[in-house]
C-alpha cells in the first residue's frame, strides 16, 4: 500500500473514530519527540513539545499507530500509554 492510498495528496486529514487526524501527524510526533527528549533542550521547549504530543496522542491511538509500535524510552511509553 502506498501513502496516497490512504490519503491522497489532495486530501490533508482523515476521520478516525470520530477524530480529526491531520496529515503529518506522524512526523509531528516524531519531531516533538526529539525535541522532548532532548536533555539539553530549553525545558519551555520541552514543555512545549509535550504538550504537542499529548495533543496528537488520540489521533495517533485512533490510527492504532501504537497497537504495532512501541517506545524504547520507558518515559515515552508511559506518556503514550496515558493519552488513551
Amino acid at each position: 500500500m502506498k501513502p496516497q492510498d490512504i490519503l491522497p495528496d489532495q486530501q490533508n486529514d482523515v476521520q478516525v473514530n470520530g477524530l480529526t487526524v491531520r496529515k503529518g501527524s506522524v512526523g509531528a510526533f516524531l519531531a516533538s519527540v526529539r525535541d522532548w527528549q532532548d536533555p539539553a533542550g530549553d525545558p519551555a521547549a520541552r514543555a512545549s513539545a509535550e504538550a504537542d504530543l499529548r495533543a496528537l496522542l488520540p489521533g495517533l491511538h485512533a490510527l492504532g499507530l501504537f497497537q504495532v509500535l512501541a517506545a524504547r524510552d520507558p518515559a515515552l511509553q508511559r506518556l503514550i500509554d496515558g493519552g488513551r
